[in-house]
């Protein structure tokens, strides 16, 4: 498998620790979107792209995310443990959509994006600088007129 493009979309808001969003490109023939590139204790990790998991409220059968304390269709009070623990005993609230199965397979993911993540925050630097759509190829931009 061979990472042939990603791009990167900057966040905004400096406070963050959600730094960017980007997408990557597998073999020129499969996108992966949503992966996020968030800034942790040690320095910049991967998440990809995932979920918030959900129940059926028990009367109505309303959509519920797990932390929901009403039912966001009927209003009914919900229960306090509807989620399932992890092994660790942490509470499972999201769920991955994709993900790599080994670990080398992720630290090359991981690093491909980190190396463009930082590639983009170089280019934001420069004078004009426009982050480009995820969904836009690099030739669909529009040129800006300085």
């Amino acid at each position: 498998m061979v990472i042939s493009d990603v791009k990167v979309r900057l966040m905004s808001n400096k406070d963050s620790r959600l730094k960017a969003f980007c997408s990557i490109t597998l073999d020129q023939e499969f996108v992966v979107r949503d992966i996020k590139i968030i800034e942790g204790s040690d320095g910049y990790f991967v998440a990809m792209p995932s979920r918030k998991m959900s129940d059926h409220c028990e009367k109505c059968g309303g959509k519920n995310h797990l932390r929901a304390k009403f039912c966001n269709n009927c209003g009914t009070n919900l229960q306090e443990n509807r989620t399932r623990k992890k092994v660790r005993g942490k509470i499972k609230l999201h769920a991955d959509i994709a993900h790599p199965i080994q670990t080398d397979c992720r630290i090359r993911i991981q690093n491909k994006v980190i190396e463009a993540f930082h590639k983009e925050l170089e280019k934001s630097k420069e004078p004009g600088y426009r982050p480009i759509e995820i969904d836009e190829s690099e030739d669909e931009i529009p040129e800006i007129i300085s």
